[in-house]
């Protein structure tokens, strides 16, 4: 037996208006370890995501993380227990700066000033934004506003982030850049589960 933890799902299954869009999809996510869900637009990849992180119920079939089953949490709680979602769509607080951004998340989390300092400035440095630090939202590239998302949902160390579409909206160079932080993510032991 293992001591990796483990993000499943079983016969996962979801309707709309009489549409089957997600039929029986089980995977098995490891700490460590990408897994791609790959298919055609309107294959029911978001569908499968949104129900792996809490923002929409399965008609059948279950979630489980260490073999418990989430299928009935909310997203935040999910947060807490070590699951991250990064949407497709920008999530960025525009008005916000990028040292902003992440103090907003990092500031309901149960650590002292210092602490959240520390992981704060350690995010910057791991994501370079150090030298963007003070730029607000609104001026960032679309892969600069990537690189924030992901530091962003790292702020809460999860064990597990999905990544639905993470290379929209950006160009090259920096696709291949954000590709280096999910392998980087992967070493560090993050099971990672990605869309595109």
């Amino acid at each position: 037996m293992t001591n990796t933890a483990v993000l499943t799902t079983e016969a996962l299954a979801k309707s709309y208006r009489g549409r089957r869009v997600v039929d029986d999809v089980s995977l098995e996510v490891e700490a460590g370890e990408i897994v791609g869900l790959l298919g055609p637009n309107g294959a029911g990849k978001t569908t499968t995501f949104y129900m792996v992180v809490g923002l929409i119920r399965p008609d059948a079939g279950t979630v489980y993380l260490d073999g418990n089953p989430l299928t009935r949490l909310a997203m935040h709680q999910r947060a807490h227990m070590g699951i991250g979602y990064l949407a497709q769509e920008p999530s960025i607080f525009r008005k916000l700066t990028v040292e902003d951004n992440l103090r907003a998340i990092v500031e309901t989390l149960s650590l002292s000033r210092s602490q959240q300092r520390d992981r704060v400035h350690s995010l910057l440095d791991e994501f370079n934004l150090t030298a963007l630090r003070d730029i607000k939202g609104y001026a960032l590239s679309g892969g600069e506003r990537r690189r924030v998302e992901l530091a962003r949902l790292l702020i809460t160390s999860p064990q597990f982030i999905l990544l639905d579409e993470p290379f929209t909206g950006i160009d090259p160079i920096m696709v291949q850049e954000i590709q280096t932080f999910i392998f980087r993510l992967k070493q560090q032991g993050i099971g990672i589960f990605i869309t595109d």
